[in-house]
């Protein structure tokens, strides 16, 4: 079935027995579980496991946030990732299970990747892989497909135009439209049942710049138009939609030495942007999400590589949340084992965070998975 056929007659629903594993939603499809890591870490050449950081790599941690104390909620561990990842450029929620798709790990940056996370269970699940394996993949969830667009080839660079769409209750992909431009770390997010997909890293190859392209594909015409650009060009940021406006923080320009506090405000009624207060710390590659009707943001990186050696490393474990009535930050617990390039989403009252680079850029992955809620 090609592809434009398979969007006309829509994603099939098919009913499964007692053995399926519904949870919070009908006809889930069941998946073979998959195992916790063996080891939490383990490094991009080779793919060798590691048990424990080296104290040089454990200097790169910073912890400390400037933003005024607010409540400071806990952390606590849950089941690893069935292999240490990164750069699967963040994570999506459908049916209360979290998708990572794609990315680093195994000794490769073309993986396909794809396992789910039920937190009833506290277990992982091996889904349908992407049909072509990428890094830093954009990924967002809506009535029942997982949408993922574009990504990298090669480690940082080299997009591609791939886009494809998982249906959740039969376990497969299928192609959708192509993006119009090539690009991979950008930003996905649903509004009005359409996928945004905002800035991003372009071609060609030996400059990999960032882009503020802002591109919109409509599931029912299986088509993209185009949007107002993101004011001031970036990747690795983090995006999410609340009460109708999309928002987008952070994020670099072109590399992590060029991190940015940025926070800008798309308002579709009116294609425009709006900068808002800027994040207390300036950082790439964090995850961010709506908890309790604040934006919470976590980890991310910043720092200098001079011919592979990292330089003023950090990898950041802060915890950031901004409240959009009052346009304040404040700072709460920071994850216990700091990371960027995370798979974090909300799961119930719970705010996960799995897998992401425990060090400077993408020599080292990490399977840690842990969990933060508010008191």
């Amino acid at each position: 079935m090609d592809r434009r056929t398979f969007l006309a007659t829509g994603f099939a629903t098919a009913a499964f027995g007692a053995e399926a594993l519904a949870q919070h939603a009908d006809h889930l499809p069941p998946l073979k579980e998959a195992q916790p890591s063996p080891a939490p870490y383990s490094r991009l050449r080779g793919g060798d496991f590691v048990h424990h950081l080296e104290p040089e790599q454990e200097a790169q941690r910073v912890f400390d946030s400037p933003a005024p104390e607010g409540p400071q909620g806990r952390w606590f561990p849950r089941a690893p990732l069935p292999l240490p990842r990164s750069e699967m450029a963040w994570a999506t929620a459908w049916a209360s299970r979290m998708h990572i798709v794609g990315g680093y790990g195994e000794g490769r940056v073309d993986r396909a990747y794809h396992h789910v996370y039920d937190p009833d269970r506290d277990r992982w699940f091996d889904a349908a892989p992407l049909p072509r394996g990428a890094n830093h993949v954009a990924v967002a969830a809506d009535a029942g497909r997982v949408y993922a667009l574009g990504g990298f080839i090669q480690q940082n660079r080299d997009p591609d135009t791939n886009a494809y769409a998982y249906d959740v209750a039969t376990d497969r992909w299928s192609a959708i439209a192509p993006l119009p431009r090539a690009r991979g770390a950008a930003a996905a997010v649903v509004l009005d049942g359409r996928i945004h997909l905002i800035g991003g890293g372009g071609a060609p190859v030996q400059e990999r710049a960032s882009v503020g392209w802002h591109e919109v594909y409509d599931p029912k015409t299986d088509r993209w138009e185009t949007r107002k650009a993101l004011p001031g060009a970036r990747d690795h940021v983090g995006c999410v939609a609340h009460d109708g406006v999309i928002h987008v923080v952070g994020g670099r320009f072109n590399t992590f030495e060029y991190n940015t506090d940025l926070y800008h405000a798309y308002l579709p009624d009116r294609d425009t942007w709006e900068e808002r207060s800027p994040m207390p710390t300036a950082r790439s590659g964090h995850g961010l999400v709506v908890y309790r009707d604040r934006l919470f943001a976590m980890g991310g990186e910043a720092g200098i590589l001079q011919e592979g050696v990292p330089r003023q490393a950090k990898v950041f474990g802060q915890m950031e949340s901004y409240d959009p009535k009052t346009e304040s930050w404040q700072r709460h617990a920071p994850m216990p084992t700091p990371r960027h390039a995370v798979g974090a989403t909300v799961l119930g009252d719970r705010i996960h965070v799995a897998g992401g680079g425990v060090v400077l850029g993408g020599s080292l992955q990490s399977a840690v998975h842990e969990a933060f809620a508010l008191d």
